[in-house]
């Protein structure tokens, strides 16, 4: 017999493991919904969220747009295929894996935003929009819902576990897993998330381009880079794209804080950022690298830290369905780089051209990173493990190690109170944010 068959028979073909006899799927039909702004390796979570119950006979359906056609549903206009929902086909998922875009669409409609405590969801009103999806839902009659989003896409797979939860004994009920979505990095319950790495590459890329543009002419280019409660986008581009400075809100501390201001419309306690200081240390990192016979350099800021200004600078300032300040609308990287340029003026008498620019859309869509391919992929994997294999419902799938699956309770995640989100910041005496800073110029001397 030759080698090329002995061979065959030796190392024979590895196939998908069959379920065990009394391990019957009885979720005959998923629903798909991906909600908030976009990230790479969206179709990785997607399609392989899909194929997995595909491949056990059950039907699949992608919600279109997040929540906005659900959050708007009536009996009396029943969801459309093609318009409101798609039905997923092997056909359908060939090549999706590492494309770009999210091949079913998103949207930031939030159906939950009316409820921020436990007792909302017994008020009719207030649940009301979180009602329509569940009957939206129900008119497909799907079996589970599998939700992929960011921490106010899970806020709200929160409330619609809990809401269904406080429907009557005979009402119809559906198990909710989430998939953690972020450019951001900033989820609790798993080290990184899927989207992020590709993210990084295609800021830093565009930061290294602009050193050297940076050099050409003298010159210094403040970029202000998404990430609006944590630093994660903004330090791993910095470290990457050998930028001279990174500040996110994390470094809203110490001499870089101001004391704690009260609105007087609604009450609330905001930390404010020293404005004047944090313009110093940039002037201070300046000319340290002037001194070094540097007379250019990138300076990376993330976009949460709009969030700290001082007031005067917030008024008039839209918010979102999330409550969230419209930062696009306010340019920090074009205000700081003016109050930059005006302060290096006061301290040293030249004049050096600074040029403020948002970056962070450009990479939402990037080409994945075979990185965040593979961690899409086992993710929408743990959607499917953690509904027929574990019978779980209210987790969110993360992963771990080796890409270990884990699963972690929505009550780990959510404030039980408030029903916000935990953020993680990167902390202070992480070796993390010790390598930005051991990276960047010195400013001690």
């Amino acid at each position: 017999m030759g080698s090329r068959v002995l061979a065959h028979l030796s190392f024979p073909i590895l196939r998908r493991p069959k379920m065990p006899d009394h391990h019957t799927l009885d979720i005959k039909r998923v629903a798909i919904l991906f909600a908030g702004g976009p990230a790479p390796a969206a179709n990785a979570v997607i399609s392989t969220a899909a194929f997995s119950f595909l491949e056990e006979g059950a039907q699949v359906f992608g919600i279109k747009h997040g929540y906005s056609r659900l959050a708007e549903y009536t009996a009396a206009g029943p969801l459309q295929e093609g318009e409101d929902y798609i039905r997923f086909t092997h056909d359908t998922l060939t090549h999706a894996r590492s494309s770009r875009g999210i091949m079913i669409g998103t949207a930031r409609t939030n159906p939950g935003k009316h409820v921020s405590a436990p007792e909302h969801l017994k008020d009719a009103e207030l649940v009301a929009p979180l009602r329509r999806v569940y009957e939206g839902l129900c008119s497909l009659e799907v079996d589970a819902l599998i939700s992929i989003g960011g921490d106010d896409t899970l806020k709200t797979a929160n409330k619609m576990k809990m809401f269904q939860d406080n429907l009557p004994e005979d009402a119809r009920r559906f198990p909710v897993i989430h998939l953690p979505k972020t450019i951001d990095n900033d989820y609790s319950g798993i080290d990184f998330t899927f989207g992020f790495f590709t993210a990084v590459e295609t800021l830093a890329e565009e930061i290294r381009n602009l050193n050297y543009d940076a050099a050409a002419g003298r010159a210094y280019f403040l970029c202000e880079a998404m990430g609006r409660s944590a630093g994660w986008l903004a330090y791993g581009a910095a470290i990457a794209g050998e930028a001279s400075m990174v500040l996110s809100v994390e470094d809203v501390t110490g001499s870089l804080a101001d004391e704690e201001v009260v609105n007087q419309e609604t009450g609330e306690t905001r930390k404010v950022m020293a404005l004047d200081r944090v313009v110093d240390r940039m002037v201070d990192m300046m000319l340290a690298r002037e001194r070094e016979g540097r007379e250019y350099g990138t300076i990376v800021v993330a976009e949460g830290m709009a969030e700290y200004l001082p007031t005067k600078y917030l008024e008039g300032v839209s918010r979102d369905d999330h409550g969230h300040i419209n930062i696009s609308s306010i340019n920090l990287s074009a205000l700081l780089a003016k109050l930059l340029s005006e302060r290096y003026n006061e301290r040293t008498g030249r004049t050096r051209k600074i040029n403020g620019l948002q970056l962070g859309y450009e990479s939402r869509c990037a080409p994945p990173h075979a990185y965040d391919v593979m961690l899409g992929s086992q993710l929408g994997v743990g959607a499917y493990r953690a509904l027929v294999e574990e019978k779980l419902n209210g987790v969110m799938v993360s992963v771990e190690g080796q890409l270990d699956l884990r699963y972690v309770p929505f009550d780990d995640l959510v404030d039980p109170e408030t029903l916000v989100t935990k953020v993680r910041f990167i902390e202070q005496d992480s070796d993390f944010h010790r390598l930005a800073r051991f990276l960047e110029t010195c400013i001690d001397s």
